[in-house]
């Protein structure tokens, strides 16, 4: 049962309350069914070596502010996995930890895309001890996941420059359609390395990336890709002027899959 990979543009916390994209995310997850679980990789949890969440039962955690009552009371009572997360430990050589748990990054997503909880979710972080072509030969590690009922996923946004993003909507910078383009185009060819040195990808590419650490969750899902794998998009909006929140499915929607033997530990 080969699951898709899936990458989520998921902009602000306020999503998680309805809206288009979400509506858009809720499709995305009727098209996949009931994986066996799902690794995610967010914007969100920064480490310096690589870690796995390995609880039975992970925390909402609340990693925002400014926000109003309605969303700082969600809560997403996804199931962890130990299993799962020895399974990527043996993979990729991460340390499970107990320390973490499902950042806004995953649960502001998949609260619509499994909006039953149901689904066993282990986060995976952003290691800032490697390098954007490090993180991609790390992803690829997770490949064999793919043929074992889950789903890969990232959190992030291909453009996110907060600096400049009009609070009041209008149309997208020149540069930030430039780069979302460009980044879809390597996808659909299948350019790897282009993706890997971003920089180059587009002109102005550093002003759509100030800092990487949205971009990078990209690179985990477009490792998983195979020369058989259909890229599509959705959600592809470019909102503030400069927060892309375009997502990708790489790979066709497997069917419903039992979560029994993932949930045991």
């Amino acid at each position: 049962m080969r699951q898709p990979a899936v990458f989520f543009g998921h902009g602000s916390p306020m999503n998680a309350l309805g809206g288009p994209y979400a509506d858009a995310w809720r499709r995305v997850g009727q098209g996949l069914g009931k994986p066996a679980g799902a690794v995610m990789v967010s914007a969100h949890w920064e480490t310096r070596g690589l870690a796995v969440t390995a609880q039975e039962r992970p925390e909402t955690l609340l990693d925002f502010g400014g926000f109003g009552p309605e969303l700082h009371a969600m809560q997403y009572p996804a199931p962890g996995s130990p299993r799962l997360a020895a399974r990527v430990a043996q993979l990729t050589g991460a340390q499970a930890v107990e320390a973490w748990g499902l950042d806004h990054g995953t649960w502001s997503v998949l609260a619509h895309v499994w909006p039953d909880a149901d689904v066993p979710v282990v986060q995976l972080s952003l290691d800032r001890n490697l390098d954007a072509r490090g993180h991609y030969e790390l992803a690829k590690r997770l490949r064999p996941l793919r043929d074992e009922g889950i789903v890969i996923a990232g959190s992030g946004d291909f453009v996110h420059n907060l600096r400049t993003w009009k609070r009041d909507g209008g149309e997208a910078y020149r540069w930030a359609t430039g780069f979302n383009s460009a980044v879809k185009a390597a996808l659909e060819r299948g350019d790897h390395d282009a993706l890997i040195d971003w920089v180059g990808l587009a002109e102005h590419a550093q002003m759509s990336v100030p800092t990487d650490e949205h971009y990078l969750p990209l690179l985990y899902v477009a490792a998983q890709a195979g020369p058989e794998d259909a890229v599509t998009f959705f959600n592809d909006v470019i909102e503030g002027g400069s927060i892309s929140m375009t997502g990708v499915l790489i790979g066709q929607a497997a069917s419903a899959r039992s979560t029994s033997d993932w949930m045991a530990t």
